[in-house]
């Protein structure tokens, strides 16, 4: 989770995109279009492992668009394959 959020900082596509589980995944993010997001803060609220290959990740991230601050805070579900884990979706509340 927090390798994904430093990509999102950098505008790594490629990396999200890489760690992003193939059923669904988009075809890219387009990250670098305006307005640009300046992520500034993560805070991980839970972690919760259901076996030794599924996973909910529970986190807020704080960021700023055009000067102005707003808070993501979402429930992730992460799936891992061949000793790798893949973010397979999340549920912003």
């Amino acid at each position: 989770m927090r390798s994904r959020y430093t990509a999102y900082t950098l505008l790594r596509e490629d990396y999200l995109l890489a760690t992003w589980h193939p059923s669904t995944r988009p075809s890219g993010l387009e990250l670098a279009q305006e307005p640009l997001t300046k992520w500034i803060g993560l805070e991980v609220k839970r972690y919760e492992q259901q076996n030794e290959s599924a996973a909910t990740v529970e986190f807020v991230a704080k960021y700023k668009i055009n000067g102005k601050a707003h808070l993501m805070h979402e429930i992730s579900q992460f799936v891992q394959e061949n000793e790798k884990w893949f973010y397979v979706a999340g549920e912003v509340t």
